[in-house]
């Protein structure tokens, strides 16, 4: 997806992503997550992918009956295959650079860990007997996130980028429905849901108010949720190893 983020002084059409008037930055929370996850599918990948995710997957028998809560947490740094962890990498890499330019960074962490959560809690309704595993609930959070800024900010966004957006999330239900014995829709579903969710309550419809500015409590809890996440990867590689 292509983007350009234009203020009232900024008539530039670009076909790349940019910050106006502004030096971009990397996105170094994206960055992390990504790091974060390829660290522990290593470490599945060398002591084995079904040893790791009966170790550290999110098995929701477990959870309930054995009350072992923080499987939703490990089971969305685990991941299924090769392919399983690169798709989520790329998938979090492209609209992870995107978010880092549309809004203060700091909330991707937050929408990355709370739509995870979100999704593990519906596809534990949903699907209860199967276990999951991915960081895709996250993931797609922030597809939901973009979705909703893209509509609350539309003076900002291109009618191409929408339109690409749109795109995108077509495909993401074709491939769920096509795939769904694969595919956990709940998990998606749930973080798509908490990301849009998240986003109406935080990205401001007045076009004077620049989403991009963050004050500590925003800041504090980016760093917070960024931390839980790494914890959360650092006992599944634990779990995995023991």
């Amino acid at each position: 997806m292509s983007l350009r983020y234009q203020t009232e002084d900024d008539d530039v059409a670009s076909e790349h992503i940019q910050e106006p008037a502004e030096r971009p930055v990397p996105p170094y929370y994206t960055y992390i997550l990504i790091a974060a996850i390829v660290v522990v599918f290593l470490v599945q990948f060398g002591t084995g992918i079904e040893k790791s995710i009966i170790a550290a997957g999110f098995n929701k028998r477990a959870f309930l009956i054995e009350h072992e809560y923080w499987l939703i947490l490990t089971g969305a740094a685990t991941h299924g295959g090769l392919l399983h962890v690169f798709m989520n990498c790329f998938s979090l890499y492209n609209l992870g650079r995107i978010f880092e330019v549309l809004t203060n960074r700091a909330h991707l962490p937050i929408v990355f860990f709370l739509s995870a959560l979100g999704g593990g809690i519906l596809s534990l309704l949903l699907n209860p007997e199967v276990p999951s595993v991915g960081a895709s609930g996250g993931i797609i959070g922030l597809f939901g996130y973009i979705a909703v800024y893209a509509v609350r900010r539309r003076q900002f966004i291109t009618a191409e980028f929408r339109k690409s957006l749109l795109i995108n999330i077509g495909i993401i239900l074709f491939l769920g429905w096509t795939l769904r014995e694969f595919v956990d829709n709940a998990g998606h579903l749930g973080g798509f849901l908490v990301g849009a969710l998240y986003a109406l309550v935080q990205v401001p419809t007045d076009p004077h108010i620049d989403p991009r500015e963050s004050g500590q409590i925003s800041q504090f809890g980016g760093l917070a949720a960024l931390g839980i996440y790494i914890a959360s990867c650092g006992f599944a590689i634990l779990l995995i190893l023991l």
